[in-house]
């Protein structure tokens, strides 16, 4: 992999297109700054943090990097504008918005210099992306972890189709934690990459150690996609998710979905560490996770594998 060599390294001033989602409870300045010192772009998750604590995170990240790197703002989550302030105050240059319109705020950041992307599932929100004027489009298939498309669309056949009707640079995510599955994303036609649950079990990640040993267990299957009704989310099946396929059962009732979400499920799964009343967010790719590293180590992983896979002849 070629440093410099494309549209995203050289909109984001980094060495690798690798990208390390902002997941909630997990991206934390350590995980940020390790991602962003190995040349590729750490994000900061925003939406598990009160504003104090996206301060003092921002803040020990500079500390703890030179590199760029950037916060990820989730538009559904409460207190955007103080949020918004916070990272305009503090001087981030790099802003990942996810999980609402984005008109909302890519307007007030670039007129700051901040560079914006935006995260979709759909081809139709990608080109509503371009027209709203982001930076780059973070096309994410339904393999993914945490909050989803409706669509259930495949990153396989999205990216291609998103490529096919928008110019702005593309990164592809959902169900990338290998180095070929890196070259395979940018062979359809991303310019770079998004990863979410293969950072998520690393030793600088910031959930809870049950919880990174849990993801290193998961085998194909042991996740679903579900909570339609609210906000598509994909999780293991543990002792919660039965609950809610039980809510499902006796006629899908959506007070009682909220009721039950409402008791901070997903603090208390990656978060505190409780492998059955948690939820546990985690994608389809991490049946391919089998062990906890350092972040160096996952990144020079990616990068000797990248290298290492031949296109196939005839």
């Amino acid at each position: 992999m070629q440093e410099n060599s494309n549209r995203i390294t050289q909109l984001f001033n980094i060495q690798y297109p690798i990208i390390q989602a902002g997941m909630i409870w997990h991206s934390g300045w350590k995980l940020a700054s390790a991602v962003s010192n190995c040349g590729g772009l750490g994000l900061i998750g925003s939406a598990s943090m009160y504003p104090d604590i996206l301060r003092e995170n921002i803040q020990k990240c500079k500390k703890a990097t030179d590199k760029p790197f950037g916060v990820n703002v989730a538009l559904l989550y409460p207190n955007l504008e103080e949020i918004i302030n916070i990272i305009l105050e503090e001087g981030v240059k790099i802003v990942f918005t996810s999980a609402g319109s984005p008109k909302a705020y890519t307007e007030t950041l670039k007129k700051e210099g901040i560079k914006v992307a935006h995260v979709v599932s759909s081809t139709k929100f990608a080109v509503k992306c371009e027209d709203a004027g982001v930076d780059a489009i973070v096309a994410e298939g339904f393999e993914a972890g945490g909050h989803n498309g409706r669509d259930e669309t495949t990153t396989f056949c999205l990216i291609p189709n998103v490529r096919k009707h928008i110019s702005k640079p593309l990164i592809a995510a959902g169900g990338i934690a290998l180095g070929s599955q890196i070259k395979a994303a940018m062979i359809l036609g991303a310019d770079g990459v998004q990863i979410g649950s293969r950072f998520a079990a690393t030793v600088e990640a910031s959930a809870h150690d049950n919880w990174k040993k849990k993801i290193t267990e998961l085998e194909e299957g042991d996740t679903h996609l579900t909570l339609k009704e609210l906000a598509p989310v994909r999780m293991v099946k543990n002792k919660f998710f039965n609950e809610l396929e039980d809510i499902y059962n006796t006629g899908r009732n959506k007070e009682s979905l909220i009721a039950s979400l409402g008791r901070a499920r997903a603090k208390k799964g990656m978060f505190e560490g409780d492998m059955e009343e948690g939820e546990l967010e985690i994608g389809q790719v991490s049946a391919l996770i089998d062990e906890v590293l350092p972040v160096e180590t996952v990144f020079n992983n990616l990068l000797k594998e990248f290298e290492e896979v031949k296109m196939p002849q005839w």
